[in-house]
């Protein structure tokens, strides 16, 4: 088994050509487990992780409702925002500068196979990381995501989440909020969940500014030590 996680920080990056980046990376690996099966082959399957933000960008999940975005085409445009129909699971989201999103592309017979497992352990992930803030968050049952406030009237959001799985293999992932510009989120009904408000790490610790880079550290330690899993920087296309 192989639990080293090729790591790339994209930095700003469109989120089409984010996406095809990922299908790529994700086909590579079914391709090889396809040829392990068929030919009882041995080969080790890649595994990567992305680090990515993207320009304002929403996303609708398979299962969601597209009554959810509350802008038209035009408004879209005027809003600098583009829109994309995706395959992961979830509803719909925003994306944008200031936020974190991280793309897990992993074989999980690497690693375990427990979908359920594995989307707990994202949330944990990101758990941890607040904590490193003094933040006390929480998942929220029957919801997904990572919550802060969860069972009082001040519920809020402050990463989504939502993921892809075939043939035990992950894409898609989360996106944390950090100095995110939180207005955008007023042009959806998030996650299609009513009545919720979300809220970035910058708000919650009222600060102008957090340093994103070391969000990303914290994030990466507590999800290479839940993973059990190392970190290379090679770069593979």
């Amino acid at each position: 088994m192989n639990k080293k996680i090729i790591l790339q920080d994209l930095g700003l990056k469109d989120y089409k050509e984010t996406w095809d980046l990922q299908e790529n990376f994700f086909k590579k690996i079914v391709d090889i487990k396809i040829k392990n099966r068929r030919g009882n082959y041995d080969l080790l399957t890649p595994n990567y992780f992305l680090f990515v933000s993207h320009p304002h960008v929403y996303t609708l999940g398979k299962s969601g409702d597209i009554s959810n975005l509350l802008l038209n085409e035009e408004q879209l445009k005027s809003k600098g925002a583009t829109f994309y129909k995706i395959n992961r699971g979830g509803d719909i989201t925003y994306h944008g500068p200031g936020q974190i999103v991280g793309y897990p592309i992993l074989d999980l017979d690497n690693f375990f196979t427990d979908i359920h497992k594995y989307l707990r352990l994202l949330e944990t992930t990101i758990i941890k990381t607040l904590a490193d803030y003094g933040l006390k968050a929480t998942t929220s049952e029957g919801e997904t995501g990572v919550w802060l406030g969860v069972d009082t009237p001040f519920a809020r959001k402050i990463c989504a989440l939502g993921v892809r799985a075939s043939r035990w293999v992950t894409m898609h992932g989360f996106a944390l909020n950090v100095n995110t510009d939180l207005g955008y989120f007023d042009n959806i009904i998030p996650c299609g969940i009513r009545g919720k408000s979300v809220t970035s790490l910058r708000v919650e610790l009222n600060k102008n500014y957090i340093d994103e880079n070391e969000v990303k550290e914290k994030i990466s330690k507590h999800f290479l030590d839940l993973f059990n899993a190392e970190f290379i920087n090679k770069v593979d296309t």
